[in-house]
């Protein structure tokens, strides 16, 4: 199995200015996040980015970056000009790994460019994780999914699928016993010709209505397949207690995790 990773890296960022070129342990997030994802069998590793300065980092460290433009609506139209310029097949499969997860396992990108890569007739797969708790089922920011017995995506939602009838007719949020909820987790693995074609799909009234991007590609009738994790990922850099969190981490010479 051969495949890119594409790690997007924006300059801009609300919560945290500059996020990609933030200090972890001596080394800008975004290198962390390239460096993390070299353990993987990708066979390269690119940063596409519309800031000269995160280019100018990933080139001090050894990192092939891409400089795309910046007006992209999407990370997923970014891919599409990458795949473009790179000029790869269309059926090259592409994972696209966000620059501020410096934590992310390589195990769980080279299972989702796997799944991919195990069904040619698939466009696009993505992760999914248990929820065991009541808190991130009812959570409208974690983003829940529903599959079907061959895997495959039938529905993303910000609200708390599947619903449990019965257990929830009281009006309590609890977690129902048994419960087959899945917390989709934001990673994704790409055929070129998809990445090539997204930017012509228009935007779907469930993407619109969910705020949800891959809506888009099931509602013009693109399958998506999930990987089942056995347990939730170690989570991003969004706030600045994230960051806290992983800088320390660095700063005790941890380890960042391994397995899928």
């Amino acid at each position: 199995m051969n495949f890119t990773v594409v790690i997007p890296a924006r300059a801009a960022s609300t919560r945290l200015p500059g996020k990609p070129l933030l200090d972890l342990g001596g080394l800008p997030m975004v290198v962390r996040t390239a460096r993390q994802a070299a353990r993987s069998n990708a066979g390269r590793i690119l940063i596409a980015t519309d800031h000269a300065d995160i280019a100018r980092a990933a080139a001090e460290h050894g990192i092939e970056a891409l400089m795309t433009q910046a007006d992209h609506p999407t990370g997923t139209d970014r891919l599409s000009e990458v795949a473009t310029t790179l000029g790869l097949d269309d059926d090259a499969i592409v994972v696209n790994v966000q620059g501020d997860e410096p934590l992310i396992e390589p195990g769980l990108i080279d299972a989702v460019a796997a799944l991919l890569a195990q069904h040619p007739d698939a466009a696009i797969a993505t992760c999914a994780a248990p929820i065991l708790d009541a808190e991130t089922l009812f959570d409208p920011n974690a983003v829940k999914v529903v599959c079907g017995a061959d895997a495959r995506a039938l529905y993303f939602s910000r609200a708390p699928i599947p619903w449990a009838r019965d257990a929830l007719a009281d009006g309590r949020q609890r977690l129902a016993p048994g419960l087959p909820a899945w917390l989709h987790i934001g990673l994704y693995a790409y055929r070129a010709g998809f990445l090539r074609q997204f930017p012509t799909l228009p935007p779907g009234r469930l993407e619109r209505v969910e705020a949800l991007e891959q809506l888009r590609a099931l509602e013009q009738g693109f399958p998506i397949l999930v990987h089942t994790a056995d347990a939730v990922p170690a989570r991003g850099v969004d706030t600045p207690e994230d960051l806290a969190r992983v800088r320390a981490l660095f700063d005790s010479g941890g380890s960042p995790p391994t397995a899928a």
